[in-house]
Formats: structure tokens, sequence, C-alpha cells
């Protein structure tokens, strides 16, 4: 679908959804779920746990916010992303500072018992959160949808060797993260 009738098409749910209509919802849900929530186990490290939780949380406030969905500025499911992009920030931020509250009570308790440290999931969905977005994009081209090369610098309007040198400069940005 070229841009122009993503957009028209777009507007038309949007106005049918704030119009009340519970099939245009439906419409876009269906749509948008399945792509959203592999996003998401991604972005998650692949713990189904949090992201069942964020996907849900990202769906209710995307019902709460559609008023501010512009299908001009991008689609729905870019939006989409962006909400969940923000929901998992906060869910690290709430589990960074839990984490955190219970270090300080086992370390009043006895300073010598090994504090508990994130697993693996978590690690990964912290180090996708810090790399910036353009490097969170490409490795989500490469490694989440599936996208050779050739067809990010296609879908991307670049070289393919300069889609190669960012893969290669995403990965090495999200390996000195993911090791700190």
């Amino acid at each position: 679908m070229d841009s122009a009738a993503r957009v028209e098409r777009e507007r038309l749910l949007r106005r049918a959804v704030l119009g009340g209509d519970e099939g245009a919802w439906r419409t876009w849900y269906d749509e948008a779920f399945d792509a959203l929530y592999a996003y998401i186990l991604w972005r998650c490290g692949g713990r189904h746990d949090q992201a069942d939780e964020v996907a849900q949380e990202t769906w209710l406030t995307a019902v709460r916010r559609i008023r501010r969905f512009d299908p001009d500025r991008g689609s729905f499911a870019a939006w989409l992303r962006g909400l969940a992009a923000n929901v998992l920030r906060h869910h690290l931020r709430r589990r960074s500072r839990q984490w955190k509250r219970e270090e300080a009570a086992k370390s009043a308790e006895t300073a010598l018992s090994p504090q508990p440290q994130p697993d693996h999931a978590d690690r990964i969905a912290a180090t996708l959160d810090a790399v910036s977005e353009r490097h969170e994009a490409v490795l989500r081209a490469k490694y989440l949808d599936g996208l050779s090369v050739a067809e990010i610098a296609a879908r991307w309007n670049e070289t393919p060797k300069a889609i190669e040198s960012l893969l290669t400069r995403a990965r090495q940005a999200f390996r000195e993260l993911f090791e700190k």
C-alpha cells in the first residue's frame, strides 16, 4: 500500500474509532497485534510474561490516546511501537527501582550475601532500550523482521554498504552496552 493510501485508510479508521465503531478497532487490532507483539517480545529479550504485560498496557494506552494519533506523521504500527517503547522504558525504570530496594533491604540483613542480578533477558531488554533509535531500528529490521541488508537498504533508500556499516556499529554499541 502506498503512503497516500495508507494515510487515507488510517484517517478513515481513526475517524470511525473516534465515532465509537468497535469494528474499526477490531480491524486495527487484528492487523497490528502480531507485529506489535513480536516487537515487544524482542524488546523484552524473549520474556513472554513481561511482553504480555507491556502489550496489554500498550493497547490500553493506545485506546486512551487515540485522538493523538496522526496518520500524516506516521503509520499506526509505528505509533504503537513508540507507545510500546515508552511503556517498556517505564517498566525497566520500575524494575530497576525495585531491584535497588531489594538490594538495600538484603544488604541491611547481611553484607556478605550475594546481590540479585538482572537475568539475561532483562539485560537484553535494557540494552535495546539504551541503544540509539537508529541502531535499534536497524537491529530490529535485521533480526526481528528478518530483512536482508539489501532489503533494508532499499526500504531506507540507502546503499547496502551504508547499512552494513550501520549494522556493524549497532552490533558494537549493543555489545558494549550489554557488557556494562
